[in-house]
Order: C-alpha cells, then structure tokens, then sequence
C-alpha cells in the first residue's frame, strides 16, 4: 500500500521484485505504474530484452544519448524481466550508462527471477553487475516474493483437488 501512495518516486527510489516465474511481480509492477500513470506521472514499462535492443539500436546509430535521456526523462520506469535472457558484455554496458543515469534522480521498478547473488551470471563483468547493483539498490525497497507459479497452480494441482 505505501508503493501506491507513491512516495518511493518523490523520494527517488527504486523498487525491485524479485522472485521466481509466475508469482505476480510483474502484476504489482503494472499495478504501481497505472497508479503512477492516474496520477499524471510520467511513467514507461517496457521489458529488460527491449529496453536493451533499444539501447543496442541508438548506439549503432549514433543516438545513445538522446535514448539515453527519453529513459532518464520518465518519473517512473518499470524495467520488466531482468534475467531472464542473457546479456552480453557490450549491452550490459549500454544498461549500466541508463542506470547510472537514472540513479538518485528518477525512480525505477524493477522485476527480476535472479538472486543478486547470481547477477554476474546476467551480466557478465562481475565489476559492472556489481556497479548495477550498487546503484539499484542503495536507495530501493526489495519484495521478495515466494510460491508456485500462478500460471500453473492449475496444472501442478494433484488430482483429486
């Protein structure tokens, strides 16, 4: 409830939902951006694998800053999926300048199904996984969510339910 008051985006916070397949992290994301969005906040949800190739493409195109700074310009960004596609080096350096960019001065939410831990494993130099997260987490509420998939509670379910 103190997510949809959205003090976290006045204050410059970031929010991360971190929890395996199916669990709703994405549904709460969506949930707080359309509250954001209702309240004239300028808000853009757009998934990990997108935002990346977006990146990719300006930068091919001798546009990453004006890229660069349409993601930095929103209140509030919902970055979507961290985790689950690999990123390679060079990418993974395009997303370090957006965060770094976005860090103290707009808020972000983010969902991801990797304990950050293993985030070495998502981008691949353990010192800019490392910088990313320094910079994610240093001002950000983290949901730990835990639980079977919402998707296949229905398929997993014994049969004489």
């Amino acid at each position: 409830l103190d997510f949809q008051s959205l003090r976290f985006i006045e204050a410059n916070e970031n929010i991360v939902f971190l929890g395996p397949s199916g669990v709703g992290k994405t549904h709460l994301a969506t949930a707080i951006g359309i509250t954001a969005a209702k309240k004239r906040t300028s808000t853009y949800f757009i998934k990990c694998h997108d935002l990346i190739q977006n990146l990719k493409k300006a930068w091919l195109e001798n546009r990453l800053e004006s890229r660069l700074k349409h993601y930095t310009k929103y209140k509030l960004l919902i970055i979507d999926e961290i985790g689950y596609l690999p990123i390679d080096p060079e990418d993974a350096k395009l997303f370090f300048q957006l965060i770094d960019a976005r860090y103290e001065k707009r808020s972000t939410i983010f969902t991801t199904n990797v304990n950050f831990k293993s985030w070495d494993e998502i981008f691949p130099e353990p010192k800019l996984a490392n910088a990313i997260l320094d910079r994610i987490l240093h001002h950000a509420s983290v949901v730990t969510i835990v639980g079977e998939s919402y998707r296949l509670k229905h398929y997993l379910a014994p049969e004489n339910e």
